[in-house]
């Protein structure tokens, strides 16, 4: 337990925040999901898209998947319309990384509820925006301006047994924009495994 809390304080205390702004466009990208489909951010506009960086063998994933807190928080936005975009950017030499059949079969396992399961395996969306740490998370606005980027909460640790204590700020942003209200915490600083790129 102490060289996991070690390492996920580590990992909060080395990031920076994302190399995209908010209230300004988020970067246009086209990529395929998992069975093949070719996704723009631009398919999407006039809906509120959710960003979630994405590797199966991060143990800050693995704690938000895990104890099945993801899954609900997807679920609870899908449900109102909000597109949910999983972002696999791992390169393909790097523990962690899936594409296609795999990625579909583990995202059936852990029962998700993204709306799409896009490729980013080449890294030039992670980039793009800056995406530095999976979970890394970004909320887009129906007018396709970035509003929130960050880290799911407010307590960077591997213990599921922390979330029920943490305040989580992608469900506090989604609530507050769906309402029409100002976002309270737009910019936090992302934690978890670094995105391991190409």
């Amino acid at each position: 337990m102490k060289s996991a809390l070690l390492f996920s304080l580590l990992i909060f205390a080395g990031l920076t925040h994302a190399d995209v702004k908010n209230n300004e466009a988020a970067p246009e990208f086209k990529l395929k999901d998992m069975k093949g489909k070719d996704h723009s951010l631009s398919d999407f506009k006039g809906k509120w898209v959710v960003l979630e960086w994405f590797n199966k063998d991060c143990p800050f994933v693995v704690k938000h998947y895990g104890s099945n807190n993801m899954q609900k928080i997807q679920k609870t936005y899908t449900d109102k319309g909000v597109v949910w975009l999983t972002m696999y950017s791992t390169d393909k030499s790097v523990s962690g990384f899936e594409a296609g059949e795999a990625a579909l079969k583990t995202q059936q396992n852990l029962k998700g509820h993204s709306s799409f399961l896009l490729d980013d395996n080449a890294g030039v969306v992670g980039r793009q925006y800056g995406a530095k740490t999976t979970p890394h998370m970004f909320i887009i606005s129906p007018d396709q301006k970035i509003v929130y980027q960050g880290a799911i909460d407010d307590t960077p640790s591997t213990d599921a047994g922390d979330i029920p204590k943490s305040k989580n700020y992608v469900s506090q942003a989604l609530d507050e924009a769906l309402a029409g209200k100002a976002i309270t915490a737009a910019n936090t600083r992302s934690y978890g495994c670094s995105v391991k790129y190409k």
